[in-house]
């Protein structure tokens, strides 16, 4: 049974999909600010935090964010009644997996949540189906989620890791940032161009710091792609 932390400082919204997830088989555990999160989160390690912004205490939700992802990739979807653009992208960069606007269909919430965990799922390995891919000194293994650089694992959030993959699996091709979005998380997906071009950022820094030999291009115009002809 898959454990989901839910943190709103509104009771009747924690009440709403905390029904709602144990009425689908999940455990649920409520919390009404983000300063009780880190000590529980250390000791149960949920599967996925379902979580508020705007919240009293010494954090908000986006403080909640940063620290976790220091410790963990669990899934983080973000549920606020702040929707501006620019609100989806600061939680989609610093590391949330989606982002819902209040008020929202408890029933999405509940779809979002099972894409993301078929996403994180490790991909079980047949003969038919290939689970490693490697371009250079970059590696990409399906099967534990996992991409090294000559062995060394690099840390990547779930964003990060599906776009390089995405981009290792499908070598030499150019994609524009819609195509990356709508192929990667799906055409419902709330990201936004501006998404991408951080991801890109931050997977460029973290490539060079690890001294790979495979670079994302920018194709000038269009998108991005990555080449194996280092």
């Amino acid at each position: 049974m898959k454990h989901i932390f839910v943190i709103d400082d509104d009771a009747n919204i924690r009440q709403l999909i905390l029904r709602y997830l144990e009425k689908e088989g999940y455990k649920v555990t409520t919390f009404e600010n983000a300063d009780s999160v880190l000590e529980a989160f250390n000791v149960m390690q949920p599967d996925a935090l379902v979580l508020d912004i705007m919240m009293p205490g010494t954090m908000d939700g986006l403080d909640l964010c940063k620290k976790i992802r220091t410790v963990s990739q669990v899934p983080i979807i973000f549920v606020s009644a702040k929707d501006e653009a620019v609100d989806r992208i600061i939680g989609l960069e610093l590391g949330a997996d989606d982002y819902l606007s209040k008020p929202f269909s408890p029933r999405e919430l509940l779809v979002r949540l099972k894409i993301i965990f078929r996403r994180i799922e490790p991909v079980m390995a047949t003969e038919q189906e290939t689970t490693l891919y490697q371009i250079n000194d970059v590696k990409i293994d399906d099967s534990k989620r996992v991409c090294t650089v000559n062995g060394a694992e690099m840390s990547l959030t779930n964003n990060e890791y599906m776009l390089l993959s995405y981009l290792v699996k499908n070598k030499n091709i150019s994609f524009t940032r819609e195509n990356l979005i709508q192929n990667i998380w799906g055409y419902d997906y709330v990201g936004e161009s501006r998404m991408i071009d951080d991801l890109v950022k931050r997977l460029r820094k973290k490539l060079k710091a690890m001294n790979a030999q495979v670079e994302i291009t920018t194709v000038w115009g269009y998108g991005y792609r990555i080449d194996d002809n280092l």
